[in-house]
């Protein structure tokens, strides 16, 4: 910063002035000294900029926008108080061409209670690979990646407390079945609390999967052509972006849209079990917990720009509906559980939801692929759910229900 002088005068007195004392007069600013002043309040004003970007980027703002930034990272935070992030560009370019997203429910690749597969579970999506293709791919890591004893059940919980960890190396699994994408926000996440949290996140991060899910979190998937899409996910709980606050979530959806012309919201919310395949007007709870008003806050997203909405958590498939030509698809059920979800009835029909996206957001296309569980929570193609996922639709919602043909193949009403 330049030096700054700040001169003052008092004009000398005039020789051969008489007459009676004459009160002070005012003080008269030099051209100078108006230039001094104004460059001093520049400078401040450039410091308290600094100041306040400084503050901003050692903590109040998570937003993660590739697959290795780890929020609690020293060299991380460095390097933010070395240099502000760019602002996020009010209008993203859009792209030229198409985006193709495949996604799916919750999955758990086992836990040492119940017991964890064989190989690693290297062969746990060998039945659904071939449906798991698309520039995004999409899933719902209701788990830790985790080693050690839980934080959540302590003994003698006698069967009424359930915790899912994986070892960190399963993150491997995920991504050679070819997920890209995968959401933290949901109640079996914190199941070996903060530190398994962490340690979910850095085995994704070893193996370039981009999360989401933490609070304020944004993951934006950068495509090969250049194209942005953004990824949001929500779930009651305090170590996600909380889903019961309807206003918090939209300003989340509206900077996602700031930062990419394609956003996708996902949420972790609803009753759990075939006694909730519908979709309520109003809250929703759990055993006492609340899960949220579903309807309210997937019609909001989108209101505020989410592109295509994704919901799971009810462990079964419920309808979808289409809101300003945006699809909202409520539960994709489970889709992978390895000895610890329940698999008989309407528990153990999933599917794929295959979805072609315009390069400004609107749907284009889509496809439910039917997946079947087997007794042991592993998928494979086949099941009932198109049939299922259509006739609930059509009860839900009416006139805007998702039209589902018996191939799977999705429309707009």
């Amino acid at each position: 910063m330049a030096n700054v002088i700040v001169m003052s005068s008092r004009p000398p007195r005039q020789p051969g002035r008489r007459g009676p004392a004459r009160p002070p007069r005012r003080r008269r600013t030099s051209t100078r000294v108006k230039q001094n002043r104004a460059l001093a309040a520049i400078c401040g004003v450039a410091v308290i900029g600094v100041i306040a970007v400084i503050a901003s980027a050692t903590g109040s703002d998570p937003t993660v926008t590739t697959a290795n930034a780890e929020a609690t990272s020293a060299a991380g935070q460095a390097q933010q108080r070395q240099a502000a992030p760019p602002a996020a560009s009010p209008t993203p370019a859009v792209g030229t061409s198409s985006v193709s997203v495949a996604a799916v429910g919750d999955t758990v690749m086992g836990t040492p209670e119940f017991g964890l597969p064989p190989a690693g579970g290297s062969t746990l999506f060998n039945g659904v690979k071939p449906l798991l293709k698309g520039d995004v791919v999409f899933g719902n890591l209701e788990q830790a990646l985790a080693t050690g004893p839980s934080a959540k059940c302590g003994s003698g919980s006698g069967g009424s407390c359930y915790a899912f960890a994986s070892p960190p190396s399963y993150a491997r699994n995920l991504k050679n079945a070819g997920f890209t994408v995968m959401s933290t926000a949901n109640n079996h996440s914190n199941d070996w609390g903060s530190a398994g949290i962490r340690s979910t996140v850095r085995a994704l991060d070893a193996v370039g999967i981009l999360h989401a899910g933490r609070p304020g979190e944004i993951t934006v998937q950068t495509l090969p052509g250049g194209t942005k899409v953004a990824v949001v996910a929500l779930a009651p709980y305090a170590w996600s972006q909380n889903s019961l606050d309807i206003p918090g979530a939209q300003r989340l959806v509206r900077k996602a849209a700031g930062m990419a012309p394609i956003v996708i919201a996902s949420v972790h919310g609803g009753a759990e079990g075939t006694s909730y395949r519908n979709v309520p007007q109003g809250a929703e709870t759990y055993l006492g917990e609340p899960r949220g008003e579903t309807r309210r806050l997937a019609r909001g997203m989108v209101d505020a720009g989410a592109d295509l909405v994704l919901g799971h958590g009810p462990h079964v498939m419920r309808g979808m509906e289409f809101r300003k030509g945006r699809l909202i698809a409520y539960s994709l059920g489970n889709f992978l559980g390895y000895k610890v979800f329940g698999t008989s009835s309407y528990a153990g029909q999933s599917g794929v939801l295959q979805v072609k996206l315009a390069p400004d957001g609107r749907f284009e296309s889509g496809r439910l692929a039917p997946v079947k569980l087997s007794g042991d929570g592993v998928p494979s193609p086949g099941g009932t759910s198109i049939g299922d996922v259509a006739a609930l639709s059509r009860a839900d919602f009416g006139r805007t229900a998702a039209r589902l043909a018996p191939s799977g193949a999705i429309t707009a009403p």
